[in-house]
């Protein structure tokens, strides 16, 4: 079985990928949440594609499975939002998650105006996703060492930053 496919967002994939988040956000989270408490889903293209930043999907025959977005915050600093993957995809020999994340990383370090640092928020509920994160190199970080443009969400609680080498 081939591994699934690693591609920029399209504006055909919008449907899909809101129902991925907001499923996972509501029925493995119990998180109160919907679409359109989620801007940035309901405008991808405005919302991560300014900059330096971008949106990738994982596509497994034709289903999108997984999800991840860097957000540009300028002063070379970005925001990693939106990383889902669908539970029939985690953890399998295909790594699904890291494979997005090094797709994300290799479009960070390849920018011209090298960004310094990616951060992140997340729920504290997402326990799974700190061991993620962390094993990553992302470092745990409190609420006010944020930059202040980092796009807070309502169900933020832990954060995390990564320092980008040059």
């Amino acid at each position: 079985m081939p591994a699934p496919a690693i591609r920029p967002w399209q504006p055909a994939d919008r449907d899909a990928v809101g129902a991925l988040i907001v499923g996972i956000q509501r029925g493995e989270f119990g998180l109160d949440i919907d679409l359109a408490a989620q801007p940035d889903l309901i405008d991808v293209e405005g919302f991560y594609g300014q900059g330096q930043g971008g949106f990738w999907v994982a596509e497994d025959a034709g289903r999108i499975v997984g999800c991840i977005g860097l957000r540009d915050i300028g002063e070379g600093e970005a925001a990693l939002r939106k990383m889902f993957v669908t539970a029939s995809h985690r953890g399998h020999a295909h790594g699904v998650a890291p494979r997005l994340l090094a797709t994300l990383l290799a479009h960070a370090h390849a920018q011209a105006s090298a960004l310094r640092a990616i951060y992140l928020g997340t729920t504290d509920r997402f326990l799974a996703a700190h061991r993620f994160y962390e094993k990553h190199g992302f470092a745990p970080i409190a609420r006010e060492a944020l930059p202040p443009r980092f796009p807070l969400m309502a169900v933020d609680s832990r954060f995390y930053v990564r320092r980008l080498d040059r």
